[in-house]
């Protein structure tokens, strides 16, 4: 069963525009074979104040995300060293 994506607001408008060309076209590539297919597998969970919510590595970067159903939502595509800072803002 394919899961579909959703994305917060603020990726769009503040983390995407910031990546690169070479960054965007991995971390689009990862997100949809990877999460749309089985987010579980591929993700890992993380604790603490974050419990119930997943992450996905691409390079220095973590795709924070939560499933809920069939759908995934993505809420955050920052790099490794600010995302648990900024993440907080987003839930």
């Amino acid at each position: 069963m394919p899961f579909e994506l959703r994305y917060h607001p603020d990726v769009g408008d503040i983390d995407i525009p910031r990546l690169n060309e070479t960054l965007k076209k991995r971390i689009k590539k990862a997100v949809e074979e990877r999460l749309s297919i089985s987010p579980h597998q591929y993700g890992e969970p993380l604790r603490k104040t974050l419990k119930g919510y997943w992450k996905l590595r691409v390079g220095d970067y973590r795709v924070v995300y939560k499933v809920e159903g069939n759908e995934v939502w993505i809420l955050a595509i920052i790099n490794r060293k600010e995302v648990y800072k900024k993440i907080i803002k987003r839930i």
